[in-house]
């Protein structure tokens, strides 16, 4: 059992939990290096130390290496991205279609994650009247995976231009699961402290107002 002073963590290791979260990126631009055995061990570890509702850990991961299940994927994106790209007026649409969205064709890893929507686990402790929490507890597991990732220098993007019925069809996963996001995770190509959407003019930082009642 951990001691009061093993539980206090030093000014330098807040420091660098700052650097991680300021220094965390949606990666878009992989390098195809694999990531070695060892590390990817401790990244499906990290999942495992998320919150989650009633402690139920309703994550659901599926690694894709198939490549034609691959190939589908992107056509999916790539269809969900030219639809998406037609709900904008000429000026934004052309911002749009500049902008890589996906990492898809050189990410090493590619995760399709779903949550399982009724899970022994937890016996509905604490989302009897706010069912989404299994959705929720599934969103800090990828979110803890992503942090851990950047501490290991590897880069994750999560894909959220995709038809969630086409993906569930494609994976033929069981009915109770509901699809949360597909992610690509390796090496960033290059490094950039600003956000890509904010670099390219789509939408800058915003800070959120603390309001009081």
């Amino acid at each position: 059992m951990a001691n009061e002073r093993e539980m206090n963590f030093s000014k330098t290791q807040a420091e660098t939990l700052n650097e991680i979260l300021r220094w965390r990126r949606d990666v878009r631009h992989f390098c195809a290096d694999p990531i070695p055995e060892p590390i990817f061990d401790r990244l499906r570890a990290a999942m495992n130390l998320a919150p989650s509702v009633g402690n139920s850990r309703p994550w659901r991961v599926l690694q894709i290496k198939d490549k034609s299940l691959r190939c589908r994927v992107q056509e999916i994106f790539e269809s969900c991205n030219r639809e998406a790209a037609t709900g904008y007026d000429e000026p934004a649409r052309a911002e749009y279609v500049q902008l890589k969205l996906a990492g898809l064709r050189e990410a090493p890893v590619h995760l399709a994650v779903f949550t399982e929507t009724a899970p022994i686990e937890g016996r509905g402790l604490g989302r009897q009247t706010m069912p989404e929490t299994l959705q929720f507890s599934t969103a800090m597991a990828i979110h803890t995976l992503w942090l851990v990732a950047r501490a290991e220098n590897i880069g994750l993007g999560w894909i959220s231009i995709l038809d969630p019925q086409a993906i569930l069809t494609l994976l033929d996963v069981p009915e109770s699961w509901v699809f949360t996001g597909y992610l690509c995770l390796g090496y960033a190509a290059s490094l950039e402290e600003r956000p890509l959407l904010h670099r390219s003019g789509w939408q800058r930082d915003t800070s959120t107002e603390w309001l009081e009642r």
